[in-house]
């Protein structure tokens, strides 16, 4: 009686011990499962369950500090810059998407944050007091509802430096307060915004385009310098950094991205094969093409397109730099940055790619990578109230160049 009590007792503490083996075992599964799949998962849960007090908090914490100084005037003292509305921690050897936008374009981050993986930077500009507080809660509302814009963005504002930005009350203006999803934000984003050509602001304040780029690019290593109406191809970010990791030798190089546009009602292309195929029927066109057909003419996009079909990145060909070649690409080390007398439209991106080229930087091609611009930039509809300041900017082009010559005394380029 006794013996067949003890058997009994010893076989429930096994199996008490084979379920605590089981239990034990499961937790391990999760945990490696968590260390494998942590970011998707997380973007998972963030769907399902909203942001915890406590981060908003942080969010609001983030803005009141980035406001409280008042911020700080750029250089011409027209301009008042408030870093790190948003501010997000990056890799020192990453590639950051940094792109500009007034407030009401925006909403173009949604698509940028689907297909570029990696840290994003983007400099808003304001031009009215009412935009300027627009930003402000536009910032808090998409950093306490999505996700990704906390992991992974920075943003930082410009406005005239008349006007100060505020913390924003999240009570006001009335329409985000209700929000609660990420979608939500942008598709109220959407109801009330006025998007369009981000110079055409219809104020007399010139939108500083150049003080952006520098202000988005700052800080960053290896940066792709982009409009953010532009898509880049799938997987284009992963791609950079498997290249830039595998080698050090990209010192000196810009590595350019061909840029298309494609007609508005034509879905983005994700990979080359979608887009040459868009390319042969004429959905797709080289950037630039009814506007300014030698600013992207260098790119070669006859070679480009009949390169054969590679699964890695790479540089596939060299292009000398000549004017008035405007190419998007990326870059580490000592870039130059972009010269901030260029506002609104006109010579803005030619002027920093001229001082690349004078600073000895070459060109190479990249094989797969791409952007597309949504919408053909058509001649008859574009900033037709613009031309004494591309004029403006024009003469300053001239004046940049001579100035070239005395900074790089030793080069023997030339724009």
């Amino acid at each position: 009686m006794q013996m067949s009590y003890a058997i009994r007792c010893a076989f429930y503490q096994l199996l008490l011990a084979a379920l605590m083996l089981v239990a034990m075992l499961q937790l391990l599964y999760l945990s490696l499962l968590s260390g494998l799949h942590g970011q998707e998962e997380q973007d998972q849960y963030f769907e399902f369950f909203p942001p915890s007090p406590r981060s908003v908090d942080q969010v609001k914490a983030q803005l009141r500090t980035a406001l409280a100084s008042g911020g700080v005037l750029d250089a011409s003292g027209d301009y008042r810059v408030y870093r790190g509305l948003l501010k997000t921690t990056m890799d020192p050897n990453d590639v950051i998407l940094a792109t500009h936008a007034s407030v009401d374009n925006l909403l173009h981050l949604s698509g940028l944050l689907e297909r570029w993986e990696g840290p994003l930077s983007v400099s808003v500009f304001a031009a009215t007091k009412e935009e300027a507080q627009l930003a402000t809660v536009l910032a808090y509302a998409l950093s306490s509802h999505c996700p990704d814009m906390r992991a992974r963005v920075a943003m930082h504002l410009v406005c005239p430096s008349r006007y100060e930005a505020a913390v924003p009350d999240p009570r006001e203006p009335g329409e985000f307060a209700l929000l609660r999803s990420c979608q939500e934000v942008f598709d109220k984003l959407a109801r009330v915004a006025q998007p369009g050509i981000n110079y055409a602001l219809g104020t007399n304040v010139s939108y500083p385009n150049n003080l952006l780029r520098n202000l988005a690019r700052e800080g960053a290593n290896y940066a792709l310098v982009i409009d953010v109406d532009m898509v880049p191809s799938e997987g284009l970010w992963r791609g950079l950094r498997e290249m830039l990791d595998q080698s050090n030798q990209w010192g000196g190089t810009a590595l350019v991205v061909p840029a298309f546009e494609i007609r508005r009602a034509r879905r983005m292309p994700m990979n080359k094969n979608e887009l040459v195929q868009l390319y042969q029927v004429g959905e797709v066109r080289p950037f630039y093409y009814g506007l300014c057909t030698p600013c992207q003419a260098p790119t070669n996009y006859s070679r480009w397109v009949n390169l054969p079909e590679e699964s890695l990145l790479r540089p596939a060909y060299v292009v000398p730099w000549q004017d008035p070649w405007e190419p998007f690409y990326v870059a580490g080390g000592k870039v130059p940055t972009f010269d901030e007398r260029f506002r609104q439209y006109g010579f803005n991106r030619i002027s920093q790619a001229c001082e690349l080229h004078m600073a000895g930087f070459d060109f190479e091609v990249l094989n797969e990578g791409f952007l597309v611009h949504k919408g053909f930039k058509e001649a008859l509809k574009f900033h037709p109230q613009k031309e004494a300041e591309n004029q403006h900017n024009k003469i300053l082009y001239r004046q940049f160049k001579q100035e070239l010559k005395t900074k790089y005394p030793n080069s023997p380029r030339r724009c």
